[in-house]
């Protein structure tokens, strides 16, 4: 019997509850924050959560907790693998390099001295990241190195939150600008509201302090490409970068067509995943100014809309399957209830 970890409703674990009832795949509903979870979990044969990010209590253990539970022989997803390094780019710096995959040139201080002296030595506009954020927040377009020794000082002095209320406005603004509905319009006076009573769940997400992360800027990018691979499929689409800025995560704004260009993405993001071992990766890449392929950051699972505007997906032999839809959820239980079969 399968545990599922359900936190809250519109989430991968809505789709799995769903699958496993369309099926008739025998399931029970756990809540991975009880102190006796690993007493409960005795009478399982594999456990499902995708934990989120945003989630400050899940960020204090799940990483060990999930281990622990595969350490008593019970299959997790993710695995801990995949959950290592969900959302740090830090780690996944140093993750990527271990297999000299293409990465973006990155560059890590964890001493306020170093970080400044690379600063004088280096080049401007640079990329500065904190370790945690989805939909391009906590990611800033540093254009010299005074504005690069303030960040700094803050980096290394009272820190940073790990939400912004303020990008969280101008990002519904720009939704408003994009889609032009009542709900985006409404969506400007809920940002307002949070502005000044911040969400307290957020507030308890540690502040991220003492060291900087920074990426090399590859200019006249108007788009990203996202794969995110799942067994032996790969979606992918195309984003397309914000009205009078960098980033293409979070614009909304994507093209889901089936594009030949995009193959030779989609067979490095294969050749990473079975690399690393993992079973479900996604990737953001862009070309440099040579016209190659980089990675500017990964992680095991994306947003649950990511794809729903997709008719199919690559095989891992870059043929094309037309699908009608793509429901990501579904392809990760089937093939972690596969993989389980085939090990009885």
């Amino acid at each position: 019997m399968l545990a599922i970890h359900h936190h809250v409703e519109d989430s991968y674990s809505t789709k799995w509850i769903e699958y496993c009832e369309k099926n008739a795949i025998k399931y029970k509903l756990v809540n991975c924050y009880d102190s006796d979870i690993m007493e409960q979990l005795k009478e399982f044969d594999a456990l499902l959560w995708h934990w989120s990010h945003m989630d400050y209590k899940a960020q204090l253990f799940s990483r060990q907790f999930l281990y622990a539970v595969e350490f008593m022989g019970i299959p997790v997803y993710p695995n801990i693998t995949e959950s290592l390094y969900n959302d740090d780019k830090v780690g996944e710096k140093y993750l990527l390099e271990s297999i000299n995959a293409p990465l973006i040139p990155s560059h890590v201080f964890y001493d306020k001295k170093s970080a400044m002296n690379w600063i004088e030595e280096t080049t401007f506009p640079k990329i500065f990241k904190l370790r945690g954020g989805a939909a391009g927040h906590n990611v800033k377009l540093i254009h010299s190195k005074s504005e690069a020794k303030r960040y700094t000082s803050k980096a290394f002095g009272r820190g940073f939150l790990a939400t912004h209320r303020e990008v969280a406005i101008q990002d519904r603004i720009w939704y408003f600008k994009r889609d032009k509905t009542v709900k985006s319009f409404l969506n400007i006076s809920r940002g307002i509201y949070r502005f000044f009573l911040p969400n307290p769940k957020n507030m308890m997400l540690p502040i991220e302090k003492n060291y900087l992360y920074a990426q090399d800027f590859i200019p006249n990018c108007d788009h990203d490409i996202r794969v995110f691979i799942i067994g032996d499929r790969a979606m992918s689409k195309k984003r397309i970068v914000r009205d009078n800025d960098f980033r293409a995560s979070g614009s909304g704004k994507a093209i889901y067509e089936m594009d030949e260009s995009q193959k030779e993405y989609i067979k490095i993001a294969f050749e990473i995943t079975k690399k690393l071992g993992m079973r479900s990766l996604g990737f953001d890449f862009i070309k440099d100014e040579n016209g190659e392929p980089k990675i500017i950051e990964i992680c095991y699972a994306i947003g649950i809309v990511g794809f729903l505007k997709s008719t199919g997906y690559w095989t891992k032999d870059l043929e094309w399957v037309e699908t009608g839809k793509v429901v990501i959820e579904d392809f990760i239980i089937e093939d972690f209830l596969d993989a389980m079969e085939n090990k009885k």
